[in-house]
This record gives C-alpha cells, sequence and structure tokens, in this order.
C-alpha cells in the first residue's frame, strides 16, 4: 500500500489538475485528449458514467500510449475489474465501501477511494490508504473541511473534486494536503458539443498556468 500510496501521489502531483471526462460518443475520445494532452494534461480520469468509458480507456491506452490514463466513477469491485482489463492504471471512486476497498489492497494499480467524513477516511486508513479523493469537495466543507482533516490525520493527502473551478482552484493546491484537484471547467460543454477542440487546449492550458504549472 505505501507503494500505491506514493504511486497515485506522484501521478497527482504531476497532473496539478485531474480532469473528470465523461466521454459521451465515440468521436470525441481522440480528439479530446489530445486537445488536453496539447493543452499540458497528460493524466486523465474517464469516468464510467456513460457506455463509452471502457471504449475509451482501451483506445486511448492503446493508441495515446503516452498518456496516463485512469478509470474513475467505479462504484463496485465489478467495475474495477473491468476498468483494469480495459487497461486502466488507477482507479477513482467517488465514495468508499469495504468491498471496494479491499479490492484496492489486491489491485494491480492504485485505487483513489473517495471520502467526505472522518469515518470514511478512517475505514480506509485502516486497509492502509493514505490518498482520498474528497467529494462532493464544496458541499462537504471545502478549503476549511481539509484544514480540519489536516489535524488529526497530518499524513493524509487529498484530491478535492466537486466544485473545484478557476476561481477557487489555486485556493485549494495552496493547501499542504492537496495534492492536486479534480474538476472539468477546461472542458466547456459547448466547446465539447460544437468539437471546438482548439478552445477546450486553449482552457486547459489557461488552467494550467494560473497555477503556476
Amino acid at each position: 500500500m505505501q507503494d500505491k500510496n506514493e504511486l497515485i501521489e506522484r501521478l497527482c502531483e504531476r497532473a496539478r489538475i485531474l480532469p473528470v471526462i465523461t466521454i459521451d460518443n465515440e468521436a470525441q475520445i481522440l480528439p479530446l485528449a489530445d486537445a488536453l494532452a496539447a493543452g499540458g494534461l497528460s493524466s486523465l480520469e474517464i469516468t464510467l458514467r456513460s457506455q463509452h468509458g471502457l471504449t475509451a480507456i482501451r483506445r486511448l491506452r492503446q493508441e495515446r500510449p503516452d498518456l496516463c490514463i485512469g478509470a474513475g466513477t467505479v462504484l463496485d469491485r465489478a467495475m474495477m475489474d473491468e476498468a483494469i482489463d480495459a487497461g486502466a492504471q488507477f482507479i477513482v471512486s467517488p465514495g468508499s465501501t469495504r468491498e471496494l476497498l479491499e479490492a484496492g489492497v489486491d489491485a494491480p494499480v492504485p485505487l483513489l477511494p473517495g471520502i467526505s467524513t472522518p469515518s470514511e477516511l478512517m475505514l480506509g486508513y485502516a486497509l492502509g490508504y493514505r490518498r482520498f479523493k474528497l467529494f462532493p469537495a464544496e458541499i462537504c466543507g471545502g478549503i476549511p473541511a481539509l484544514k480540519a482533516f489536516g489535524g488529526p490525520f497530518p499524513t493524509v493527502r487529498f484530491c478535492p473534486t466537486g466544485g473545484v473551478n478557476a476561481g477557487n482552484a489555486a485556493q485549494y493546491l495552496a493547501l499542504g494536503n492537496v495534492m492536486c484537484v479534480g474538476g472539468t471547467w477546461m472542458i466547456e460543454a459547448s466547446a465539447l458539443k460544437a468539437g471546438d477542440w482548439a478552445s477546450i487546449q486553449a482552457k486547459t492550458a489557461e488552467a494550467l498556468k494560473a497555477l503556476g504549472a
């Protein structure tokens, strides 16, 4: 678990922003990934919220091997197994169950489990997890909550996701127990629908520049 904690931390610190991507149709897969990569993001979380999630992971692992591709919105062991079989290099969940956490301990790739309370954190902590996704970050306390977590859990670090945007991302990243942030603000719905990949690339580069990355 120490190796997995260190691996997910290196991935997150290098990324600064972990884009949370839901693929609406297969035609978006490569141009969207290319736009994000050209803007400076090479670690992508492909959610399993749509029927195209696993396909996107497979294609990106095969056709864009330089990118680091993870699976998000993983809810149980079966989804984790499917994502790993598709080639996911890391797993992200919106919450934590004992089944999922135990599966993550045995998995060949790291799991970044979602938590929103100290009790959920302690469930993962007991199994060796030290890196978590705080979700939904703004709703469950945001920056004040992360500062409060720092007292009893000084060795724990987070990827806050949910309500993180261009206006508050830098404030989150200024916290010592935040290793990166998750979000979608650089992928505007109108640009995605129109296939305006240049706009998404520009927004991505702008987002990273604002964070000093």
